[in-house]
């Protein structure tokens, strides 16, 4: 099983990324939480892997921390939540708010995730709160991650959003006007952001 990989960061995207280590590229999914602190490609970077394996295929998810790896690997205990749902699952909220959640019994956070139903939220609350206490996150801030041109930052943020499951119409709608009334040019992280705390509010 691979645990962590360390090489060169070769193209990215808010669903993935390219790994090349000593020639070999490995594709991982990675939620947003990962994809905000990437570097830019040709940099180096180490990746926390979960190697998830089925019978027509090996995946690798990657992640910025272990303890975010943990995370993952935490809701994939319960019934009903398989990898993607758990890569959306952080990409939609903060791990550390996740835990919290869990922790407080707080079903409408949680069923406030994309692809969070009321039955896997209580499944999540039932069956995760003494295991989601005892994980400890590292309290780093998140890099900054450079502006790129306006209008591809508003493509790969609807694009990121209606992965994760908001309707296309009410993304496009929130992301249009929080770069509008922006009072200057924001980056894809900073995007991002602002428009699931609004989702998710």
């Amino acid at each position: 099983m691979i645990a962590r990989l360390s090489g060169i960061l070769i193209e990215k995207s808010v669903a993935q990324c390219v790994l090349d280590v000593q020639g070999v590229g490995y594709l991982l999914s990675v939620p947003l939480s990962t994809f905000y602190e990437l570097p830019e490609s040709g940099q180096p970077v180490v990746i926390h892997v979960h190697t998830h394996v089925r019978e027509d295929a090996l995946q690798l998810y990657g992640f910025h921390t272990p303890q975010e790896r943990d995370v993952f690997q935490m809701m994939l205990a319960v019934s009903g939540i398989g990898p993607k749902l758990a890569v959306n699952i952080l990409s939609g909220i903060v791990a550390s708010e996740l835990l919290r959640a869990i922790i407080d019994g707080d079903l409408r956070r949680l069923t406030g995730i994309p692809g969070v139903g009321k039955k896997t939220a209580e499944r999540m609350i039932l069956e995760l709160k003494d295991r989601a206490g005892k994980i400890r996150l590292p309290e780093a801030p998140v890099t900054a991650f450079p502006t790129s041109g306006a209008e591809q930052v508003k493509e790969d943020a609807l694009s990121a959003l209606v992965n994760l499951g908001y309707k296309g119409t009410a993304a496009k709608e929130l992301v249009e006007r929080i770069l509008r009334d922006a009072p200057s040019p924001l980056s894809l992280d900073k995007l991002l952001k602002q428009a699931l705390r609004h989702l998710a509010g």
